[in-house]
């Protein structure tokens, strides 16, 4: 089996892009080589993958800088409008707490409509988060691109069903450690030879 090579400089662009690199390692790549380490999975991917290719730093838009955030603590009520470029913030949190309950989380969903409805009411948005747990519940969840550990265990439980979680596992690192996409195919039960 072909070992996954280090991060590093010496390698190239496609080389990187054929192998699993955990986010920790594409952050601490970034911070060594003195390029930014804020953004998402796929935003680092690109960013290295860049510099591998040219030696240097893509030009990228400054990252934006949210200043205070305009509710204060005890401004958030439900009739109040959403505000444009909505942030989640402790504030924030804290509204959504007192009237949902400490099991309150900004999922992804509910950020997304967050986003989305500038304007309307904090209460509509209480609505919307309840709404969004409920098809959770009766829905399966979208898996972001970004987490493909998650999608990979996904599909290789609908593909084996009753077989361990610890399969699943060992499968998953035999797959990240090959060159290639990070998609569960039943090949990858060798693993388990």
């Amino acid at each position: 089996m072909e070992e996954r090579p280090e991060l590093s400089t010496r390698l190239t662009s496609g080389v990187f892009r054929s192998y699993y690199y955990l986010k920790e390692e594409l952050t601490a790549f970034c911070r060594a080589s003195g390029l930014r380490a804020t953004g998402g999975k796929a935003e680092l991917t690109e960013r290295i993958a860049w510099f591998l290719d040219h030696g240097e730093a893509p030009e990228e838009p400054a990252p934006a800088r949210h200043g205070r955030c305009p509710a204060a603590a005890g401004e958030l009520t439900p009739e109040r409008r959403i505000e444009p470029d909505f942030v989640c913030s402790e504030v924030h949190r804290a509204f959504f707490r007192a009237q949902l309950g400490r099991g309150f989380s900004f999922n992804v969903a509910f950020q997304k409509w967050l986003k989305a409805n500038a304007g309307r009411t904090y209460g509509e948005a209480v609505e919307a988060y309840r709404r969004i747990q409920e098809e959770k519940k009766r829905d399966k969840t979208a898996i972001g691109r970004q987490f493909e550990y998650n999608a990979y265990i996904r599909a290789f439980f609908e593909a084996n069903p009753g077989r361990p979680l610890d399969e699943a596992i060992r499968c998953w690192r035999r797959k990240k450690s090959l060159p290639g996409h990070n998609r569960y195919e039943d090949a990858d039960l060798a693993a388990l030879e």
